[in-house]
């Protein structure tokens, strides 16, 4: 039975239009490391040196092994839902594949655009011949997962340790709705079909994509599927928040549990809104200000949103980039094999 095979473009050509984007893409991540940085480190001079490595010295090699412990549990967690969301969409992969595409993604979670899942939709196109418009809804229900654990953990933070039951019934509810989204394929063709009449009927194909994987959608709404995703991916956040919890004991701040929790997890959610690369900067800033407003001294809040940075967005990328060529590899082979 032969096989029809999209046209590609010459390495060459692809490494010309990739050029300019790529030193592009180096030099937002460089400008928002300075920033950074500059940030930490005019904070810290303000606040005192002695304070700031004071604090970074009372971790022991035990205790960082102890918080990148939990954010690997964290990893693993939402890999093994990745895996999950893969085989109710009806890809061909083991759970292997499934880790290997999802870590090796995290590669990319420093770059503008979520080029992440982008690669990871490379990866499994190239393993399995399934075209993007068919794999893009495992991309949209993973984000929309994590949205949905991550407010419910704010929510949960609200009701434990602020305000009451009462205070997180809005967030929980966000929460809840962004995961009946995701699972809805209605509300995307009805999105697709609103677009495609707002731009004057131009650009058909992209909305004709978007309305098939809207009924890829259609997979995804076993209530049992999204009760073991829901606690995978709620269990996996709570892993590192319990870390922050551990880090700030150890650095001398008292932060009762859930108000530890619901700081990183705002902080982080921030810093996404931020649309900057691994919310770099907004993450930080957001952290440092939810801690001094608890009361966290700054020479405290400062080497203790550091820690917890390296030991989860920087060592993802670690992690990703230990795996990335091994994925790339893997794939290239497996898709020329699938050729022959």
């Amino acid at each position: 039975m032969a096989m029809t095979m999209t046209p590609r473009l010459s390495p060459r050509a692809t490494s010309a239009a990739a050029g300019p984007r790529r030193w592009r893409d180096l030099a937002i991540l460089a400008a928002l490391l300075v920033f950074v940085v500059l940030g930490f480190a005019g904070l810290a001079s303000a606040t005192g040196w002695t304070e700031t490595w004071a604090a970074l010295g009372a971790l022991s090699p035990a205790a960082m092994a102890a918080l990148l412990t939990l954010s690997l549990v964290n990893y693993l967690a939402r890999g093994l839902r990745w895996h999950l969301f893969a085989g109710q969409l009806g890809l061909p992969t083991t759970i292997g594949q499934d880790l290997r595409h999802f870590i090796g993604g995290f590669a990319m979670s420093v770059t503008p655009g979520r080029l992440g899942e982008l690669v990871r939709m490379r990866w499994i196109g190239r393993e399995t011949g399934w075209r993007f418009d068919r794999t893009a809804p495992l991309a949209l229900v993973d984000r929309a997962a994590d949205l949905a654990a991550m407010a419910a953990l704010i929510a949960l933070s609200v009701a434990f340790s602020a305000t009451g039951l009462a205070g997180a019934v809005p967030v929980a509810i966000l929460a809840f709705a962004a995961a009946f989204v995701a699972t809805r394929p209605s509300l995307l063709r009805a999105i697709a079909g609103t677009g495609h009449r707002a731009t004057g009927r131009r650009l058909p194909r992209l909305f004709a994509r978007l309305r098939r994987a809207a009924l890829s959608l259609d997979a995804f709404s076993r209530p049992s599927a999204l009760l073991i995703a829901g606690l995978l991916g709620t269990g996996g956040w709570l892993a590192e928040g319990y870390a922050f919890h551990l880090l700030l004991g150890w650095m001398g701040a008292e932060v009762p549990f859930w108000r530890a929790v619901g700081i990183f997890v705002f902080a982080t959610l921030a810093g996404g809104l931020t649309g900057a690369p691994g919310g770099l900067g907004g993450a930080e800033a957001a952290m440092v200000a939810l801690l001094a407003l608890d009361g966290v001294p700054v020479e405290t809040a400062l080497p203790a949103t550091l820690v917890i940075r390296v030991t989860t967005l920087w060592f993802a990328l670690g992690l990703g980039l230990l795996v990335f060529p091994y994925a790339e590899r893997l794939s290239k082979r497996t898709a020329d094999a699938l050729e022959i």
